[in-house]
């Protein structure tokens, strides 16, 4: 049985983006004026680029906006394959400068150390989060949650408490940290931006039956806790 959400399909990533900006920004506004604050949960890659480049400039009142990652690199923040890195190069410029960033990377030697520590310090968010983007590898793996990765079981139980966990990846850098599956569903709304052509493949593998544990993104689109909206362009 295919469970999945419908993919909406874009002709370029420029009008992707252009349209995705326009709904987060919405998100964040309506957040503000309900709640007084809005929290923002993203992934790095260079698939969201265009993206931020185009939500960094969105007439948002972003002083009341916190930001976070869904997972990140255990390196150090200025490496040029940190999350945090990008996400401060790319997208908290211009009126986006104004946001409060919390990385999840800190002084602790290991991603196990570090755990309970990074959730700590997001843990005040504004929660449920307002929105939270995720991106998809070509193995079917969503934030850092990668098939065979020993923490893999307990990161997508759903019953968990939130948090975050250690996870391998199976290329460098191999030390992760990422928000388990429980974190990510603690949300008004999922987005996962993906693609090209391969990507659109792996989708439509994970779309359909078969275990989480081989393609985790499996457990954020089978899920009926948090909406989830599937961007795609070639």
């Amino acid at each position: 049985m295919i469970t999945e959400p419908p993919a909406i399909r874009y002709a370029d990533l420029e009008t992707l983006s252009r349209e995705l900006a326009r709904q987060l920004a919405a998100k964040l506004k309506a957040a503000i004026e309900q709640r007084g604050r809005a929290s923002l949960v993203v992934s790095g890659g260079r698939s969201p680029v265009k993206l931020f480049e185009r939500l960094r400039g969105a007439d948002v009142e972003w002083n009341r906006v916190s930001v976070t990652l869904a997972d990140e690199r255990w390196v150090d923040p200025k490496d040029p394959s940190s999350n945090e890195r990008l996400v401060r190069d790319e997208l908290l410029q211009e009126r986006a400068a104004d946001a409060r960033f919390t990385g999840l990377k800190n002084a602790e030697p290991t991603p196990d150390a570090g755990a309970a520590a990074a959730w700590s310090a997001i843990a005040g968010m504004a929660r449920p989060f307002d929105a939270v983007l995720l991106g998809m590898g070509d193995d079917g793996h969503t934030a850092s949650l990668f098939p065979d990765s020993p923490n893999l079981a307990a990161a997508l139980d759903a019953s968990a408490a939130p948090g975050c966990v250690a996870m391998a990846s199976p290329t460098p850098p191999r030390a992760r940290l990422s928000l388990n599956l429980a974190a990510l569903l603690e949300s008004r709304h999922i987005v996962i931006l993906i693609t090209g052509e391969s990507k659109w493949l792996t989708y439509s593998a994970a779309s359909r039956s078969g275990p989480a544990e081989r393609m985790p993104v499996r457990a954020v689109l089978r899920q009926r806790r948090t909406p989830v909206e599937v961007f795609w362009s070639p």
